[in-house]
């Protein structure tokens, strides 16, 4: 076997041996645990208060589209900082691509602009 493949046979062992470990620990937990449900005990709790109505109720779509659009200009923030950490080694390609991304990205903020999905309300 390659010392390349090794290494990975290593990641996998290791990988292994934590699965085995949370399983074990987990087993171990539910065995050891009390269990006495009661009908208070499986109530939900909303803040001290008695429920009121059914647990389920509709989300709003927009509230969803709105954290995807934070992940996605997060994930550009986490591609922009190394870029600017060594833009002298890139040069001028590296800047042609990073304001290809960027445009990219600006694009599918208007976007979302202009379709209203950045009014929170």
């Amino acid at each position: 076997m390659s010392l390349f493949l090794r290494d990975y046979l290593t990641v996998v062992w290791f990988g292994l041996a934590a699965l085995v470990l949370a399983g074990l620990l987990l087993g171990v937990a539910a065995a050891v645990r009390p269990s006495r449900p009661t009908p208070q005990k499986v109530m939900a709790y909303e803040s001290g208060v008695d429920p009121v109505g059914t647990g389920w109720s509709q989300s709003q779509v927009r509230y969803y589209v709105f954290a995807l659009l934070f992940v996605i200009f997060d994930v550009e923030a986490i591609f922009i900082f190394p870029w600017a950490a060594n833009v002298e080694r890139y040069g001028t390609f590296g800047l042609i691509v990073m304001i290809a991304f960027i445009v990219l990205l600006l694009d599918g903020l208007v976007y979302a602009w202009k379709r209203g999905l950045l009014r929170w309300v």
